[in-house]
């Protein structure tokens, strides 16, 4: 059974999962069925959740720094050089059930420089279409064994997010010879994704 995470909290993804060399990072959301007129219409200025695309990426660090373009995983660079974290591919709706989008993570081939994977989410155009993350629910990050699906952990994210138009979600880290996981649930106002990369600049 997976283990259930809160923010704030860490756990050993390869110390407790001998063997385990790939993952899969599930990240889902929902956008909220907003009615014209009603209480979100009046909040958040008619913005349609329907019309929402919220995109899921991740940033590969060199000692907690971004250093190279290539390693910003994202719609626009679906994979990374070393080719050992792929994107899925954009999901531009949110709708359905499971996971909105997906990034497989090969733990063999991160380069040994590369000591931590954070995982973003951002709402596209977010500006222009007066949207935050106060109009999501449901939102979750998990991490499945690539080899037999098997979920692992799962982190919701809970938290009311209102005014919020990125998410650092979580990290996956190396710790000695070993990956850990952390559940950040961070929301912060950056616009896009070039704003948060700023970050670790």
């Amino acid at each position: 059974m997976a283990i259930v995470l809160k923010k704030g909290q860490r756990i050993d993804l390869t110390k407790e999962n001998p063997g385990l060399s790939k993952v899969v990072v599930g990240l889902g959301w929902d956008p909220i069925q907003q009615k014209s007129g009603g209480l979100f219409g009046g909040l958040f200025g008619g913005g349609s959740g329907a019309n929402m695309d919220i995109d899921a990426s991740v940033i590969m660090l060199q000692d907690d720094k971004f250093k190279e373009k290539s390693q910003l995983i994202y719609f626009g660079n679906l994979t990374s050089k070393c080719r050992s974290v792929q994107h899925t591919g954009d999901n531009v709706t949110g709708e359905g059930d499971g996971d909105d989008e997906q990034v497989i993570v090969d733990l063999q081939k991160v380069p040994a420089n590369v000591n931590k994977l954070i995982f973003v989410v951002n709402i596209y155009d977010c500006v222009k279409r007066k949207q935050d993350f106060g109009q999501v629910q449901n939102a979750y990050i998990r991490v499945l064994n690539a080899s037999n699906q098997n979920e692992l952990l799962k982190f919701n994210l809970s938290e009311n997010y209102s005014g919020s138009t990125s998410l650092t979600v979580a990290e996956i880290y190396r710790h000695g010879s070993e990956w850990k996981f952390g559940a950040l649930g961070a929301g912060s106002k950056d616009p896009g994704l070039q704003d948060i990369v700023k970050h670790y600049s």
